[in-house]
């Protein structure tokens, strides 16, 4: 329970194992109920990253993950899914399964993305992207099962949270917060809103 404020420049970097890219780890976690009593092999139920895609080619395969992608820099990419085409426009979150045979195709030149896993019958995730206005605050509520993060995607995000000092969020930099209460956004930009659900 409670808030934490991830910054950019603290994310692990890790290149892939294809060499395609590079990815940065946000957060992850495990689902505590009983019937996840035993650890995933992966370490993880859950996992938010931000990857760079320098070159085309095949996404490495999940099994038993769900996923959401949403294109934060970059023209745009197409991937194929099993077969299916799928062009990617930025800002857009779209899901697919870690089980498909996945294909990425750079459209013009790198870019990079927000990549949401969830563990099939541990979690889900749900991605929308938030305008964020000097007009008006953004009241967000999170729920007492829920894993709620807030990422800045463009501009400067003040958030205040239920009780911790207000945190100015930079790009990528996110908030992240578990158990009920509102959260409220103020500044000028877009932000991701990403909820984690258990499924238990």
């Amino acid at each position: 329970m409670g808030t934490d404020v991830l910054r950019w420049s603290e994310y692990p970097c890790v290149p892939w194992k294809n060499g395609g890219g590079v990815t940065r780890e946000v957060a992850s976690g495990v689902i505590q109920a009983p019937s996840a009593s035993v650890e995933p092999v992966d370490g993880f139920d859950w996992r938010v990253s931000v990857a760079d895609v320098d070159a085309p080619g095949p996404f490495s395969p999940f099994p038993g993950i769900d996923r959401v992608i949403t294109l934060v820099e970059g023209e745009g990419m197409v991937l194929t899914v099993d077969g299916t085409r799928q062009p990617v426009a930025p800002l857009a979150p779209f899901s697919f399964s870690g089980d498909a045979a996945t294909d990425c195709k750079l459209t013009a030149g790198a870019v990079r993305d927000v990549n949401v896993m969830t563990r099939r019958g541990r979690a889900t995730a749900h991605v929308q992207i938030l305008p964020v206005t000097a007009a008006r605050t953004v009241t967000v509520a999170c729920t007492a099962s829920e894993v709620l993060l807030i990422m800045a995607m463009t501009g400067e995000i003040t958030v205040t949270t239920p009780c911790e000092p207000d945190a100015t969020l930079g790009r990528f930099d996110c908030v992240r917060h578990e158990g009920p209460g509102t959260l409220a956004l103020r500044g000028d930009g877009t932000v991701a809103e990403i909820r984690i659900t258990p499924t238990h």
